[in-house]
């Protein structure tokens, strides 16, 4: 018959090993998985903007703790400058935090001199 000429390819999905004996933890856990949870900590607050130079020069509004955050959550989704400058921005936002968010230039600039993950080229 031909029908049955590819039969074992046509199940892509194996199937179940094991039987799903707690399903209120296992729908939990489903659930869970979609979960985003950010805070901060009063150290990184305290931290966020940048200490008075000595040195000659401008003076810099953002610490490499704010710089390397706004970095890590960009390589983490993937992110534009501009983008992740809104994340930040929508996050401070949501924990009613009021901090300064680095613009897109200052992340670029600053991003150079700090050893943070870069986001993984797509195409």
């Amino acid at each position: 018959m031909p029908f049955k000429l590819h039969t074992k390819g046509r199940r892509h999905i194996p199937r179940q090993r094991h039987r799903v004996t707690n399903w209120r933890e296992y729908d939990a856990s489903l659930r869970n998985r979609g979960s985003l949870t950010i805070w901060f900590t009063p150290e990184a607050i305290a931290g966020w903007k940048a200490e008075p130079r000595t040195t000659p020069g401008g003076q810099r509004h953002y610490s490499n703790l704010a710089i390397e955050t706004a970095l890590a959550l960009r390589a983490v989704f993937r992110l534009a400058l501009r983008q992740s400058e809104g994340l930040i921005g929508s996050i401070m936002r949501l924990l009613e935090i009021d901090l300064p968010v680095p613009d897109h230039t200052t992340l670029s600039r600053r991003a150079c001199g700090l050893s943070v993950c870069k986001p993984a080229r797509i195409g």
